[in-house]
């Protein structure tokens, strides 16, 4: 196996663990109460501070994001003949 299809499947074993936490607006939030903001709101919130590491959460929730479209274009293709 070459090094390079060994990244890929690095890089697609991350993101599949990326998008399957990714949507926790099913779960019950660790927000405190009477927080109005969504999981979502407060992901894009860190990600534009000045926190150390806080833009790698905008490019994970951009490649969830990116991963999610992708899954539900393939599962919305039409194989009858």
């Amino acid at each position: 196996m070459s090094h390079a299809h060994t990244a890929t499947l690095i890089v697609l074993a991350v993101a599949l663990i990326v998008v399957a936490c990714g949507d926790r607006q099913s779960q019950p939030s660790r927000a405190a109460p009477g927080d109005s903001l969504t999981q979502r709101q407060r992901d894009s919130i860190l990600a534009e501070s000045r926190i150390p590491g806080a833009r790698g959460v905008g490019r994970a929730r951009r490649l969830a994001d990116s991963i999610s479209a992708r899954v539900r274009a393939a599962d919305s293709v039409d194989l009858t003949p």
